[in-house]
């Protein structure tokens, strides 16, 4: 899963730097400067004189040297251990040694860390007590420049207060940086054309690297500062299918790249320390993408999610990457829910409710007795008032998963030590429980419990993570009686997430953690509040001038884990399991007609919930006719009202555009672009242009100012059935089966110049298309044709999301709804005659001939 993935990445990288040494070793929040060529004298000037070859590396808290023999441990001296940095013999003890200007640098410390003797993972070792080591470095006219640093970076550390240490050392680093630029010799090619570039950290799980990014016409750099692990990683534009903007530390600093559609690992994870050169990176990368639309929405997945052509464990993957979890960051881990609560039984019996935890309640809610205990509290406690003194997933929650598959990460995590062997993960039946009874323990699951690789749970790496009370060595996860093996543990777990009861209920969940009952009255009234500092916005971090505070606060974010990016402010639709199909039938968008849940002669309006038959019928009989004018002579076939709501602009199949007026009552203008019908019309924003389509395959512009047509878009090979217009693209349907997305405006009305529409996406059906309707946000086109079937697209990607043959006649027009299921229901109209014009609605000489409410999700 996504954590594995990452670190078989980030392996591959250290097996190009040849290095034991990992960014890992590091204190949180540290940086690695730079590294010299040196050998460790051990015994300098006696008999016993030894010479350890290796790479001495200096960073922002600590000296770390790598011998070149694996068997030797790695030395980490902390900085602020140091009783005193220089040059060796200096003092006059060995003058001589001095005055031959040799390479060497003394460290007197009273603590030191060795890592990985033998390349084994393992607890740091710690030997304490005054000592003295020498480094010999390669090149002797670097020693006063290293020490020099290193009296820098020591007078940094040992400042009494957090916030001055790390304001010093970031002055350090900056100045650094300042005086370095990106090599353009790293370019792929000579004819590259540089177009940014700006100072970034790029972001791996617990580690920052800092260096300078830079962005060509052709591929996306990032040059490290200290050239680990590699001298440069490099992104190829054309490679590139989806970014993102994350806030990393609950600010809007971070940047993500794939390469890949449906990975959640990504290519790269870039923090900039200003907001516009984050801004300005992400401009440029999705200008460079012609057809790219760089954020897909939660609407356009819940829609594929509830329809079923994703799977629970895929949407939940999604909503994720949307509301900026990333396996890049620990402490916006992917979130995934504790789905089974029989841990006890034999057989896992997916068919009984019992089996399952209840998603409607966050963990913390689970157990009565404890959630008693805590309202208690959170009623006696002063504002802000929080109900769970621990979030439900926070770095140390995903490493207390993975730390059979990351021991490095957690001895980073740690200080250098693994947790008490009764605390680790030992059992998941343990586990579950000490999430329904313990005072402080509400985590959930991460995607790793619903994947394939079970290297979580074994022990491969045969770590020596301790020894129980019991007397047992922790090794593998213990697994739950009905789990054969971790193979089927994690199968079974697939199988109830996938379930019946899951697809039921969970919503309810989403609701709780991406949905509107993450904040406000809905949270408490959820049991469903976290620390303030845990939400989006719940800290301007900016606007605390006293850098202790400040960095305490962004310390305790880190760690303490960051509720995800709310996506829903109202419920959550449930999933259609009426007529669900198993996803084997549904692995692709395109479903066929004998797919499709809704045949032609069923009644898919029983899949409305009631509140939405509601909607959809009982308002009817509420509307009233208010005025009536005669305006066409045939069938009116579109409208359009200006936003003063003062003019009314229709086209009618007497192949007029004509211009009413409300308060007048008079017809103001009437304009003939052919001799052939108008089929629909459109003002655009500003109210300055109308557009009209129509039978004889065009597309008209006409200028209310001007009085006269600008712009003709010889669109399609038939007649142009509907158009619609968002934000300067153009979307228009015709009778020759086609729906064509069109990018560009049109040529100002007092110039004589013609525009140059551009094709971005041809949307193929099989007979002609007679209406299409966008919904409010634009990423969903639905599309009518003369044969009854209604097609619904994802524009981000000009793929079908669903079809539906839902009528035995043309469908004439169709509609989002704005306000149910979230703006998702679609209604459909067919066979209807229209002709007179009525302000804002149609008014019908022949009733309707049928009309359908689907819920379409």
């Amino acid at each position: 899963m996504a954590f594995i993935r990452k670190k078989q990445q980030e392996q591959r990288l250290q097996l190009y730097s040849k290095e034991r040494f990992s960014l890992l070793l590091l204190n949180l929040e540290e940086y690695y400067f730079e590294q010299h060529t040196a050998n460790h004298i051990q015994h300098k000037g006696s008999q016993n004189e030894r010479k350890i070859r290796g790479s001495l590396k200096i960073c922002s808290k600590s000296v770390i040297f790598e011998p070149d023999a694996i068997s030797q441990p790695i030395i980490k001296i902390p900085l602020r251990d140091c009783i005193k940095i220089g040059k060796h013999g200096e003092n006059g003890a060995n003058r001589h040694f001095a005055m031959a200007k040799s390479g060497g640098i003394s460290l007197i410390f009273s603590q030191v860390y060795f890592i990985k003797e033998h390349n084994i993972v393992a607890p740091y070792k710690i030997e304490r007590g005054k000592m003295e080591y020498v480094f010999e470095l390669d090149v002797s006219g670097k020693v006063e420049d290293v020490v020099e640093t290193l009296l820098q970076l020591h007078r940094a550390s040992c400042l009494d207060k957090l916030g001055d240490q790390t304001a010093m050392i970031t002055a350090i680093l900056q100045s650094r940086l300042a005086r370095t630029s990106f090599d353009k010799n790293r370019f792929q090619s000579v004819s590259e054309k540089l177009h940014m570039e700006c100072k970034a950290e790029m972001v791996t799980p617990l580690v920052t690297n800092p260096g300078h990014v830079c962005i060509t016409d052709t591929n996306l750099y990032f040059q490290p500062l200290n050239g680990y692990p590699k001298p440069v990683v490099q992104i190829t534009l054309q490679d590139v299918r989806r970014i993102y903007k994350r806030r990393h530390g609950l600010m809007p600093l971070g940047l993500e790249v794939f390469c890949t559609e449906d990975d959640l690992c990504s290519d790269i994870y870039l923090k900039f320390y200003e907001p516009q050169d984050r801004d300005d990176i992400y401009f440029y990368i999705a200008t460079y993408l012609e057809h790219h639309v760089a954020e897909r929405t939660a609407e356009s997945y819940t829609l594929q999610w509830q329809r079923g052509h994703l799977s629970n464990r895929q949407y939940l993957l999604h909503l994720n990457n949307l509301a900026d979890r990333s396996c890049n960051d620990l402490s916006q881990y992917p979130v995934f829910p504790w789905i089974i609560s029989d841990y006890c039984s034999s057989e896992l019996d997916l068919s009984n409710p019992g089996t399952f935890r209840d998603l409607s309640k966050p963990v913390g809610a689970l157990n009565k007795e404890r959630l008693e205990r805590l309202l208690t509290r959170y009623q006696e406690m002063p504002e802000p008032k929080f109900m769970y003194g621990s979030h439900y997933s926070s770095p140390g929650y995903v490493l207390f998963y993975l730390v059979r598959i990351a021991p490095e990460y957690m001895l980073c995590l740690q200080n250098g030590r693994f947790d008490n062997a009764d605390r680790m993960f030992n059992s998941i039946a343990e586990t579950w429980k000490n999430c329904l009874d313990g005072a402080t323990d509400f985590k959930e699951l991460i995607p790793e419990f619903y994947g394939d690789d079970v290297s979580f749970l074994v022990n491969s790496l045969k770590l020596d993570l301790g020894k129980r009370q019991g007397g047992q060595m922790v090794d593998d996860v213990e697994l739950p009686p009905w789990a054969r093996s971790p193979e089927d543990f994690l199968q079974k777990s697939k199988d109830a997430l996938e379930s019946t009861y899951v697809s039921e209920h969970l919503h309810e969940w989403i609701d709780l953690v991406f949905g509107y009952k993450q904040k406000g009255s809905d949270a408490v009234g959820a049991h469903n509040v976290f620390h303030p500092l845990t939400y989006e916005g719940g800290v301007d971090l900016n606007s605390i001038e006293d850098p202790n505070e400040k960095v305490a606060m962004l310390t305790q974010i880190l760690e303490f884990g960051q509720t995800p990016k709310q996506l829903f402010v109202t419920p959550h639709p449930r999933r259609i399991t009426s007529k669900f199909r198993s996803l084997s039938q549904t692995s692709s968008y395109n479903a066929s007609t004998a797919d499709s849940p809704v045949s032609p002669g069923e009644e898919s309006f029983e899949d409305l919930t009631e509140e939405s038959k509601t909607l959809a019928w009982n308002n009817i009989t509420k509307l009233q006719l208010h005025e009536q004018h005669k305006i066409h002579k045939e069938a009116v076939t579109g409208i359009a009202v200006s936003c003063n709501g003062s003019s009314v602009f229709t086209t009618s199949q007497d192949s007029t555009l004509k211009m009413f007026s409300k308060e007048s009552k008079m017809l103001q203008r009437s304009i003939s672009f052919s001799n052939m019908a108008l089929s629909s019309c459109l003002l655009l924003p500003g109210d300055a242009t109308v557009i009209s389509s129509s039978w004889d395959n065009n597309v008209y512009f006409y200028s209310i100012a001007f009085g006269r047509c600008q712009d003709t878009l010889m669109g399609h090979d038939d007649a142009v059935s509907k158009i619609c217009w968002h934000d300067d693209r153009l979307y228009s349907a015709s009778w020759d089966s086609t729906v064509k997305v069109w990018s560009g405006v049109p040529a100002e009305m007092t110039g004589t110049k013609r525009h140059q529409f551009d094709v971005l996406a041809e949307l193929e059906h099989d007979v002609s298309v007679d209406t299409i309707s966008l919904n409010a946000a634009s990423t969903l086109l639905v599309s009518g044709t003369k044969e009854g079937t209604v097609t619904i697209w994802d524009l981000t990607t000009a793929t079908i999301l669903h079809q539906i043959p839902c009528h035995s006649g043309t469908v004439c027009d169709t509609a989002f709804s704005p306000g149910a299921l979230s703006g998702m229901e679609i209604l459909f109209y067919l066979e209807v005659s229209l002709v007179n014009c009525l302000f804002g609605t149609y008014s019908e000489e022949k009733s309707v001939s049928e009309f359908r409410a689907t819920q379409v999700l």
